[in-house]
């Protein structure tokens, strides 16, 4: 995983309905970057439902949540509308963010891992999941992270 401390690489990818999002709009304000393997796949969908459900948990503290992995935009349109997510998912097809951030698994897919930005732009927290089958949900993600 990136290390904290490390300068957060800026990148810009397409959202769920092909609109483009550039870290670097987010200047300013914590983001959490949460890399997973796929849509529309039982313990992401789970994950990913559980943050929508507790989405306020994070928008109190002031941080604003990205979902990247490497489906496609087509297959984040299908995943967001059925789920209505209330954050962006990232289509990051060409791997080079998941790279960029060493959230990348063996397989060629994101892998699940969370990285926290902090306002000043600099790598607050990073945590990848050890066993793919498991995931933090929001009350234990935010237990972990610590804001300047």
């Amino acid at each position: 995983m990136i290390s904290i401390g490390t300068k957060a690489p800026d990148f810009s990818l397409p959202d769920s309905f092909g609109k483009m999002i550039s870290l670097s709009a987010f200047a300013g304000k914590y983001v959490l970057l949460v890399f997973y393997p796929g849509d529309n796949t039982p313990v992401c969908t789970a994950q990913l439902c559980g943050y929508r459900e507790n989405f306020s948990a994070f928008t109190e503290k002031g941080i604003e949540v990205l979902a990247i992995s490497t489906d496609s935009v087509a297959s984040h349109e299908k995943f967001s509308t059925q789920y209505s997510f209330p954050f962006p998912l990232l289509s990051d097809e060409k791997r080079e963010v998941s790279r960029l951030y060493d959230a990348l698994s063996f397989l060629g897919i994101s892998q699940r891992a969370y990285v926290l930005i902090g306002k000043d732009g600099f790598v607050k927290f990073s945590l990848s999941e050890v066993l793919p089958l498991f995931h933090h949900n929001a009350t234990e993600l935010l237990s972990k992270i610590s804001l300047d």
